[in-house]
């Protein structure tokens, strides 16, 4: 026998963590996820977004793993050979940074005190014991990937793909070193990604500077900053070539303060005439736009800074060695002493930040290795306007193609000793040797010099990004031509994020069209961000972080996937909230408790059953609306419509099996005609083992435990849930005559009930349904169901009329009136009273809200998700006053 319930709620005897943990143990020691156990099916296949080794699971990867797991069960259950490929990215700075914390809680020891080799191996140590946590937290969210081919982006295999990719890409002349700028962390000692840099707004200051026209005394350039310190390494002053303002002094030179330099006035478009005083100072090293302004101008670049970020030799001599911010106040002061200082503005400002290190980051200028991204792009542009590869929703397509039309050279090294080490040595002229292996480098060497020589190897390491671009066809063995490779790439959809298009997606596209001369899927789809329940972004300052491991333990796995999977509208972000999980814990419940009643009714599936042979029109109703559910679910899944999907299960499962096929089916199961009976319990057990197949992909513990315990009692189960065929409708499923008959009784049953809530007539009271104009179909269902349609309504007689009783209320449904004699029932006057103060109440209150809502004041100050919340406010009270004035209606059209 079923408990009373599943899990974590009082009663429910185990915890969701024990159920679940049994149930996925039952999983892997079938081997269920397993790869390679149906040769002769078509593969199926999606690769992992690698999560950090150091990461913890949050929101998005629940939202992430939880619409690739929908996919890869329906796929599975489906008859796919489908593989879901894990694996884990080694996270080159957040993975070296949490050893490093560790080296100084022991000890106050840096890495460098260490020494590189031996950090490593404390590095590798650290993984082996603790870097595989995030695995075990998919596992508890279900996520069904086939455990035995686990990769890690630095294990020897994509090791070997890594080298080779490096190799392959600076002998074809695609990667080479140059001198550019980068995001520079000052604190780390390192170039980072975009990613990697947090755009953070900042009060500030603007300064305004004089700068003097040389040979031209008394006259000056205005040039506004938000970095004074990087004056220093002005080399030029741009105008705009429209701007008639300084149309004279363009191709003569300013004279930099405090330093002496001659700057180039030079014409560009970068400057804007609106935007102060329409000069801007030029900074080649230390700004990107000037960099790219500097190059079109030919403009010196000057790097005035150290890694640390303080001032270096370049600068005159009293400010060397001074760090960045104590440099600004001595720049600013040394300026306004000598006059030239204009003004100071308040500004408000983004500034870039390190996301690990939190200190601001500089453009710096620096050596660094780089990938001709530009020629890479050009087949994966194509491939997307072919649609060999689609983005979904489709919107995507327009961020992806800007991006890639657009492309800089990618910055690939990076200064860390934790990743793959870039396999460039030196010889003592600083002749370069890329080679797999330091052996084969000092053989090119002694070719090179015509003897044995010291050779260096590259400091730097590869950009966590490089191995990532790398993982579709790494992690099925490439470089090797292996029989996983040829079965499994290309791979069919790729689930992730939007803002790492441009890092994953892009560069996966270029390196797969290049090394495997496919695309390395066929589809991506890009889910939205998960929010808090205000629709404010999660992060740790604002407190407002859902711990989806707490809602986990708190509610069910199953109750998280599912509310994910509901919310899941293609381009609309996801409010997360414990309630919307709780509420979809309920409607676990709710499945539960369907199938201790069909337990207890003895509804047992029978082998030989077939649906379509039933001939109870209820029967035949809900095989009806069992089809279309089936046709919802499947083209939902298919389209990566979720939430649809998830919206037409709820709908079947609460709204028509619970509440109407249940109810509609007791008769019969406590009736005397052991034929119906027999029909109804064998329906009813069909019915319930198809909400299980299609509700697993969603909710895989619940639904695998009842198609377990319900088998247990009953006819054996051949096989786990897990790996049961996905159901194909069968000829003639639907039945339109029954489903429209039903969908009359059931309209007929609501509308009574909406009255009698509108009218206040109590719970209790049983009433009578007067039927006025209706045809002979109509009538004939009436007489047909009379005795469920007066159960349900709660109804002390229903039969036709020709006439209107005094104190009755009417309404319609489809040609025919339903008359109700309420005279007797409620107090009409007293209830007319009542609708009114409830009325006068609502208006009062929408009144309130259109106030606060037709202030400019509060629209301009209020933030976005109280104004949302007003707006829901104004449009529940309005739908309630709707419903009241039709009660009141109603009233007023007694005869």
């Amino acid at each position: 026998m079923l408990e009373k319930t599943f899990g974590g709620q009082s009663g429910g005897g185990q915890t969701y963590r024990e159920i679940e943990s049994r149930i996925y143990a039952n999983w892997e020691q079938s081997e269920a996820f397993k790869a390679g156990k149906r040769p002769d099916a078509d593969p199926y296949t999606i690769v992992i977004p690698p999560p950090n080794v150091t990461g913890r699971l949050h929101a998005g990867h629940a939202l992430n793993n939880t619409i690739q797991d929908i996919l890869i069960r329906f796929e599975r259950m489906r008859g796919r050979d489908v593989l879901w490929q894990p694996g884990t990215d080694h996270a080159g700075i957040a993975t070296q940074m949490v050893v490093e914390r560790q080296l100084e809680a022991e000890g106050n020891m840096s890495r460098r005190d260490m020494g590189r080799e031996q950090f490593v191996e404390r590095v590798w140590k650290w993984k082996a014991e603790s870097g595989n946590m995030i695995l075990e937290q998919l596992k508890r969210l279900g996520a069904s990937c086939d455990w035995s081919r686990e990769r890690f982006t630095m294990d020897a295999g994509l090791s070997a793909a890594v080298i080779k990719v490096f190799i392959a890409l600076y002998e074809e002349g695609l990667i080479y070193k140059d001198k550019r700028l980068v995001n520079w962390d000052p604190k780390l000692l390192t170039a980072i990604s975009d990613l990697e840099v947090e755009q953070i707004e900042t009060d500030g200051h603007l300064w305004h500077f004089n700068y003097p026209i040389e040979g031209e005394d008394g006259r000056f350039i205005t040039v506004a900053t938000t970095r004074p310190e990087t004056m220093l390494g002005d080399t030029g002053v741009a105008v705009h070539p429209e701007d008639d303002r300084y149309k004279d002094l363009v191709g003569k030179n300013a004279l930099l303060p405090l330093v002496g330099r001659r700057l180039k006035i030079v014409a560009d478009e970068y400057a804007d005439p609106e935007q102060g005083s329409g000069a801007v100072k030029i900074t080649p090293a230390h700004d990107f736009n000037d960099f790219e302004v500097g190059k079109r101008n030919g403009l010196d670049t000057i790097n005035i800074l150290n890694a640390d970020a303080s001032l270096n030799q370049e600068v005159p001599e009293p400010y060397r060695g001074m760090d960045r911010y104590d440099a600004r106040e001595k720049v600013v002061e040394d300026l306004k002493s000598a006059g030239l200082l204009e003004k100071i503005e308040d500004h408000r400002h983004t500034v870039p930040y390190g996301d690990r290190s939190h200190v601001v980051i500089e453009p710096w200028l620096t050596d660094q290795w780089y990938v001709d991204a530009e020629v890479l792009a050009k087949p994966a542009i194509e491939a997307v306007e072919r649609g060999d590869m689609v983005f979904v929703p489709k919107n995507w397509e327009k961020t992806y193609f800007e991006w890639m039309r657009n492309i800089q050279p990618w910055c690939i090294s990076r200064q860390l000793w934790w990743g793959h080490r870039i396999p460039a040595w030196y010889g003592p002229d600083g002749e370069t040797f890329v080679a797999p292996s330091e052996t084969e480098a000092q053989a090119r060497a002694q070719d090179h010099y015509g003897k044995p020589v010291q050779l260096t190897q590259d400091e730097d390491v590869l950009d966590t990004w490089f191995s990532s671009a790398l993982w579709p066809f790494s992690t099925l063995g490439w470089p090797e031509e292996t029989k996983e490779l040829a079965r499994h790439y290309k791979t069919d959809v790729l689930v992730t994020g939007f803002d790492i298009i441009f890092f994953w997606v892009a560069r996966m596209m270029m390196m797969g069209l290049h090394f495997k001369q496919e695309v390395p899927f066929h589809t991506t789809y890009i889910h939205a961000l998960v929010r808090d329940e205000q629709g404010q972004k999660m992060s740790k300052s604002k407190g407002n972080v859902m711990d989806p491991l707490e809602l986990v333990d708190d509610f069910g796995a199953d109750a998280l996937r599912f509310t994910l999977a509901a919310m899941a509208a293609q381009g609309r972000d996801i409010k997360l909230s414990r309630d919307r999980v709780e509420g979809y814990r309920n409607f676990g419940t709710k499945l539960w408790n369907a199938a201790r009643f069909c337990e207890m009714n003895e509804c047992v599936r029978q082998d030989d059953f077939d649906p379509s042979s039933v001939s109870l029109i209820v029967n035949k109703w809900i095989l009806g609306e069992c089809a279309k559910t089936l046709r919802a679910v499947t083209a939902g899944i298919e389209d990566f419509k979720f939430n649809e999907a998830a919206t037409a299960l709820y709908r079947f499962v609460w709204h028509v099996f619970c509440d109407w096929y249940v109810e509609f089916i007791k008769p019969s199961l406590n009736g005397v005609d052991e034929e119906a009976k027999a029909e109804t319990r064998a329906m009813a057990a069909w019915v319930l083992d198809q909400i299980l197949i299609m509700l697993h992909p969603f909710m895989p513990f619940i639904t695998e435990e009842l198609w377990q315990r319900l088998g247990e009692s009953a006819l054996p189960r051949n096989e786990m849930l897990v790996l049961t065929p996905w159901p194909e409708e069968g000829p003639g499923w639907i039945d339109d005559a029954a489903i429209e008959e039903m969908d009359w009784v059931i309209r007929l049953i609501s509308e009574v009930r909406s009255v009698r809530s509108e009218m206040n007539v109590p719970a209790a009271a049983k009433i009578q349904l007067l039927i006025k104009d209706a045809d002979t179909a109509s009538l004939q269902r009436l007489e047909t169901h009379l005795d469920m349609i007066m159960d349900r309504a709660r109804l002390e007689s229903a039969r036709p009329t020709t006439a209107v009783p005094e104190g009755a209320i009417q309404t319609i449904l489809d040609e025919a009136s339903l008359i109700l004699p309420l005279a007797n029932v409620i107090d009409l006057e007293k209830e007319r009273a009542r609708l009114a103060k409830e009325i006068s109440k609502v208006t009062g209150e929408i009144d309130k809200i259109e106030k606060k809502l037709s202030n400019d004041k509060f629209m301009s100050r209020a933030p976005q998700h109280v104004i949302e919340e007003q707006q829901e406010r104004r449009a529940e009270a309005e739908q309630a006053k709707t419903r009241l004035n039709d009660a009141l209606s109603r009233l007023d059209g007694i005869a």
